[in-house]
């Protein structure tokens, strides 16, 4: 059985930047690959953006609108191997994706990260759920915005990075 796959479509400031496609691994974290793509199939990431964004590190969305409001999700069980759960032993390398969380290892929910460079101090302490097959470039395109701190966030993009479309393929 094929594993499933999900597109991102990005613009920057009305422009394309591109596509991401990730390849979702249900073997390691179904819950986790459940869980993003009811999202996904409920249109729940259209008009998110990326709010985080650091060069040599990752890139963050998932969780907030253009306007910075959140949007919520449910929470879901942190499936990686310092919150008991052993099957997953993904690591964090240049391209997986991984889902953001709190000190509270079940609270991810809906803000997902892509990993722009290795970062194997999060390797058994977020649950990574899969990996971009195409459109690395695109994540580098991410990673090179200009950001800055908006409100009580920083590494914020100064020019909003939204996901005009995410779908299954």
């Amino acid at each position: 059985m094929e594993n499933p796959c999900v597109r991102l479509t990005v613009a920057q400031g009305g422009e394309t930047l591109g596509q991401i496609t990730l390849e979702l691994r249900p073997d390691k974290a179904p819950g986790t690959v459940e869980n993003f793509l009811s999202l996904v199939d409920s249109g729940f990431y259209t008009g998110l953006i990326f709010h985080r964004v650091i060069k040599g590190f990752m890139i963050q969305g998932g969780g907030f609108d253009q306007r910075f409001e959140q949007k919520q999700a449910k929470s879901i069980r942190g499936e990686f191997i310092a919150n008991g759960y052993m099957a997953n032993d993904l690591k964090h390398l240049r391209g997986t994706v991984s889902m953001a969380r709190t000190s509270d290892p079940d609270s991810a929910s809906s803000q997902f990260f892509i990993m722009h460079e290795d970062a194997p101090h999060l390797d058994a302490q977020y649950a990574a759920f899969g990996k971009v097959t195409e459109g690395m470039d695109v994540v580098d395109k991410i990673a090179g915005t200009r950001t800055g701190r908006f409100g009580y966030y920083s590494d914020v993009p100064k020019v909003a990075i939204t996901i005009t479309e995410a779908v299954r393929v």
